[in-house]
Order: structure tokens, then C-alpha cells, then sequence
């Protein structure tokens, strides 16, 4: 295994633009880049989530920052990349989260039907939501979190950093808290 820097540490810094659960300002800062169609990134998603729960309860709201940024893998997923357009689509009407949580929840159905389907469950403006989706508006959006993250070293999703080093530990809840409290200390 090389222990080239340029692949440990995360190059893009977090930032406003970035969708964020928590406060930029938190003692951990937890960035993924993830595949909506990729199973292994919504068990990490569902591990961070049981995780947050865990620490805002143990030490306060403010200790961990949750940040997501595409990484779609098109060669291997097919609807990724419009699952993640779709994700921004929802983001314009304030519902990132709540699209962001459907796609990982149905993720075995990410055709534009059922991405048309989620957005009226969510109560998003459906005719702007379809502009959006048909013109690819926010392919430029997607395109600069693929590019951050080949920048730091990312070839796969998921990939994870705490407090912008890359985690290189096994996926279970226990080494993944372990890591978090580890960088704050």
C-alpha cells in the first residue's frame, strides 16, 4: 500500500457550498462522496447516520459535521449520475436531504419515473424539477465533486475523510467511531 500524500488527505476544503448536515465548525467534519446506486455507500451512509445519532446524543449537536458530495460511478451504475442530478434538482427547492435519503432507500429503483415519483412524494414543483432534470442543469455541480475527489485521490465510492484525512479502516460502526473520536484528540 503507498503512502503517497496526495491520496490521504482531502485537497477540496468544506466549505458553504457543500451540503451539509451540522456546523462547518464542528469538531469532526465527515466528508463522503458516495453512488446513490452503490449498496456499499448507502451502508456507510445508514453507519454515519446510527453514528451521529450516537454522538449528538453523548456529546452535543455540534461535535460532527456530516458533508456528501457526488461521486457517481456511470462505468458500473447507470442511473447514478441522474440520481445525483436528481438529488441537486431537490436541493434548488430546499430538499437535498429528503431526496438524498429516498434515492438511498429505493436505490434498486433510480429510473427517471421513479425519480419523478420521489420528487412528487416530496412535494418538490414538479414541472421545474423535470426542466431542471431534462436540461441537466446541475451537471457542472456533479461534475466538480468527481473532480475534488479524483483531485484526492478517490477512484470508488464510498470514500470517506475525517477532518480531511482519508479513513482507511474497515466499515463497522466501532472502528468508524473510534476513527471520529481519534481526530478530535
Amino acid at each position: 500500500m503507498s503512502d503517497d500524500r496526495n491520496h490521504s488527505s482531502l485537497l477540496v476544503p468544506s466549505s458553504t457550498q457543500d451540503h451539509i448536515q451540522g456546523v462547518l465548525s464542528a469538531k469532526v467534519v465527515l466528508v463522503m462522496y458516495g453512488d446513490y446506486q452503490c449498496s456499499k455507500s448507502a451502508n456507510v451512509y445508514k453507519l454515519i447516520q446510527g453514528i451521529k445519532r450516537e454522538l449528538s446524543t453523548a456529546s452535543g449537536e455540534d461535535y460532527l459535521c456530516f458533508i456528501f458530495r457526488h461521486f457517481p460511478q456511470i462505468q458500473i451504475h447507470p442511473h447514478a449520475q441522474r440520481a445525483a442530478q436528481a438529488a441537486e434538482c431537490a436541493a434548488v427547492q430546499g430538499q437535498f436531504w429528503s431526496m438524498h435519503d429516498t434515492l438511498f432507500a429505493h436505490q434498486q429503483n433510480l429510473g427517471n419515473g421513479y425519480l419523478v415519483e420521489y420528487a412528487n412524494d416530496l412535494g418538490l414543483d414538479i414541472p421545474q424539477f423535470l426542466k431542471e432534470l431534462s436540461k441537466q442543469v446541475h451537471v457542472d455541480r456533479i461534475n466538480e465533486d468527481i473532480e475534488g475527489g479524483l483531485h484526492s485521490g478517490v477512484t470508488a465510492a464510498p470514500v470517506l475523510f475525517i477532518n480531511n484525512i482519508r479513513y482507511a479502516g474497515r466499515w463497522k460502526i466501532t472502528e468508524l467511531i473510534t476513527a471520529i473520536v481519534a481526530a478530535i484528540h
